[in-house]
């Protein structure tokens, strides 16, 4: 992966009424109090705000959710122009908890970000209250200004951009954690966004080994790459059998942030297909230059790591990272072919197109042997988990209270998750005559089936979540929010507050 890292506009901040005289547009909310439309902008004076509300009410702005309207500057606001984005129902109008307000404010941010991409100098003066909600906003608009312009012969324009908070007292603890995290979810995204000529299982690795490099802290931080020789020597059964179809070998990568002091250990597992072609169970065609996507999760994980360490988490994280390129050719894996998992246990490839999880299994047990407080894995594992959830909210499963405070974490970050069962029933479709297990069950409950095959290779006394990402890792649609086309960095953010909680006492034991 020879491209840099895509950069995100500069984030400053001023304070009070004193909006830069240079400001290309200035954003505020727009929304609903006490059924009559109004503008929430506590940093202006009560002369702008009654001006910009009657202009959004001249305008018939609606304060819907995402709706933006971008109005010439009234003569009270030192700005050229002035975008309306809706937000829906302001303080006092509503009961929401303090994460889904803050959610809001984030979505607003991004949108009006996304609507303003050749705008150079950006202010916004939405509902600041405290230093979590001028991080919401920070982040917000730092991720809806996203652009991947790696391949593009213009380059990157982002580079120029600036970004203004507008806030009462000091936030910049705020912005700058905003940043750190907002850089982490673009890498993710860079990562997933790139094609799969420029980003395989070596240049993977490379790519992490090049990062930890750069990372603020970087002295806590190790990687350590496992090549394909080696991991057939060891006994890395499920990523040489997905791998061997492919000229570009599979490694498994470990990095590790150790901070002095730790006390709590947080392992990542995140599966790193650099392209599914489904092997000689082959794919349909169509669509299938989306599978350059399928190591979404082992890039979240890489990034939340870095995110950790920048900073400065008190808590022991360790990432492992899949990583294969699943191609049909001669030497491919067949179906009927056996294949030793690392530890031991034996499966039978019945559909060469379900190789996640044979690299995951083998990451799963060796991330066991460092026995971790919370291990949790992250895949876009099954089209199933769309079936079910669609492409906005994952599938998290696993150990009841990993599982739970895993959806906790995402209510906090904003990253929709939902905790679905594994029930018994669901494992006995994976029986062998010839193997320990079958790499598939039945067609029905196909997330659900592939998280019960994934515990075989967990023990009983880990706290162990299974997150399936398959849907909300990518976006093959217009922007939304803050989310653009293409990778999204689900759910770095998430796992970012996993690591925090667990800096609490008693919080995911």
């Amino acid at each position: 992966m020879s491209r840099t890292q895509t950069m995100l506009p500069a984030l400053t901040q001023a304070t009070g009424e004193a909006v830069p005289a240079d400001v290309d547009v200035l954003v505020v909310a727009v929304g609903t109090r006490d059924g009559k439309i109004d503008v929430s902008a506590p940093s202006l004076s009560g002369e702008a705000v009654r001006a910009l509300a009657d202009v959004a009410e001249t305008v018939g702005h609606k304060g819907v959710p995402g709706g933006v309207c971008r109005v010439p500057a009234p003569s009270s606001v030192s700005a050229t122009s002035v975008l309306l984005v809706g937000i829906g129902a302001l303080a006092g109008d509503t009961t929401e908890s303090a994460p889904t307000v803050a959610e809001s404010l984030r979505r607003a941010a991004g949108t009006a970000l996304r609507s303003l991409a050749s705008v150079k100098k950006v202010a916004l003066a939405l509902p600041v209250t405290d230093l979590a909600s001028a991080e919401a906003v920070a982040s917000g608009a730092l991720l809806g200004a996203y652009r991947y312009t790696a391949h593009l012969s213009d380059g990157d324009a982002a580079s120029d951009r600036t970004i203004v908070i507008v806030a009462e007292g000091d936030v910049q603890s705020a912005l700058d954690r905003a940043a750190i995290l907002a850089r982490a979810v673009a890498a993710t995204r860079d990562m997933v966004n790139e094609p799969s000529s420029h980003l395989f299982p070596e240049s993977f690795a490379d790519a992490v080994s090049e990062h930890a490099e750069r990372v603020a802290g970087g002295d806590a931080v190790v990687v350590d790459v496992v090549d394909d020789d080696e991991l057939r020597r060891r006994g890395f059964g499920g990523l040489i059998s997905v791998g061997s179809g492919s000229a570009r070998g599979p490694r498994l990568v470990k990095i590790t942030y150790a901070p002095s002091g730790a006390d709590r250990h947080l392992a990542l597992v995140g599966k790193g297909i650099t392209f599914d072609s489904g092997g000689i169970s082959l794919k349909p065609a169509a669509n299938m230059e989306k599978m350059k996507s399928d190591m979404a999760g082992a890039a979240a994980a890489a990034q939340a790591l870095f995110a950790i360490a920048e900073l400065a988490l008190p808590v022991q994280v360790t990432a492992w990272l899949a990583l294969a390129e699943n191609m049909p050719s001669g030497s491919a894996v067949r179906p009927s072919d056996v294949v030793r998992i690392y530890g031991g246990k034996t499966v039978e490839v019945i559909n060469t197109d379900a190789e996640g999880r044979l690299v995951l299994a083998d990451a799963l047990v060796a991330a066991q042997e460092e026995k971790p407080d919370l291990l949790v894995d992250l895949a876009t594992l099954t089209g199933a988990q769309v079936t079910a959830l669609g492409y906005r909210t994952s599938g998290v499963m696993g150990v009841p209270s990993a599982r739970e405070a895993v959806v906790r974490a995402s209510e906090t970050s904003g990253e929709p998750m939902w905790a679905m069962p594994i029930p018994e029933e669901v494992l006995a479709a994976f029986e062998s005559n010839t193997a320990d297990l079958k790499n598939i069950g039945k067609p029905a409950a196909g997330m659900l089936g592939a998280a019960a095959f994934l515990r075989e290779f967990v023990d009983e006394d880990v706290a162990w979540a299974h997150l399936d990402i398959a849907g909300p890792a990518y976006n093959s649609e217009s922007g939304y929010g803050y989310i653009t086309p293409g990778g999204t960095g689900v759910p770095v953010r998430t796992l970012v507050e996993i690591a925090r909680s667990m800096t609490v006492k008693g919080v995911c034991a």
